[in-house]
C-alpha cells in the first residue's frame, strides 16, 4: 500500500480535490470556470441557487483532499469520495463532455486507491 506509485496517486488526487474544492468555496475561483453547455450551466445554476450544495461539496472535497494529503483515514476518505467521483463522471458524461478527461482521471485515481486499500474494505462484504 505504500509503494511510490500509490503515494503519487494519493498526492495527485488529494491536490486535485483541494484545488477544485477551494474553487467551489472561495468567492474568487483559483481556476477560471469554463463556459458550460446550456444544460450543464442550468444544472450548476440550480445547485448554486440552493445556497448550500456547492459549498458543502467544496468543503467535502477539501476535507477529503486534506485527508489524502496527510495520509489520515485514507480508506475512509476514498469511500467518501466514491459517490462524488461517480457524480462528477456522470455530470461530464451527460451534460459536459468537454470535462470528461478530468472526470475520468478522478474516477480512475479513486478506483486505483480503493483497489490498493481493498484489504481494509473486505470485511464490509463478508
Amino acid at each position: 500500500m505504500n509503494s511510490m506509485f500509490t503515494k503519487i496517486v494519493r498526492i495527485v488526487l488529494g491536490l486535485v480535490l483541494v484545488v477544485f474544492g477551494l474553487n467551489k468555496v472561495l468567492p474568487t475561483p483559483l481556476i477560471p470556470l469554463p463556459q458550460l453547455p446550456d444544460n450543464a450551466a442550468s444544472f450548476m445554476t440550480s445547485l448554486a441557487a440552493t445556497g448550500y450544495v456547492l459549498k458543502v461539496l467544496g468543503i467535502l472535497e477539501v476535507f477529503i483532499g486534506a485527508l489524502l494529503l496527510t495520509r489520515k483515514w485514507v480508506a475512509f476518505a476514498l469511500i467518501m469520495l466514491a459517490p462524488i467521483s461517480v457524480n462528477i463522471l456522470l455530470f461530464h458524461l451527460f451534460l459536459d463532455a468537454s470535462g470528461m478527461l478530468v472526470a475520468l482521471v478522478i474516477a480512475v485515481l479513486n478506483s486505483i486507491l480503493i483497489y490498493k486499500h481493498w484489504s481494509q474494505y473486505r470485511s464490509l462484504f463478508l
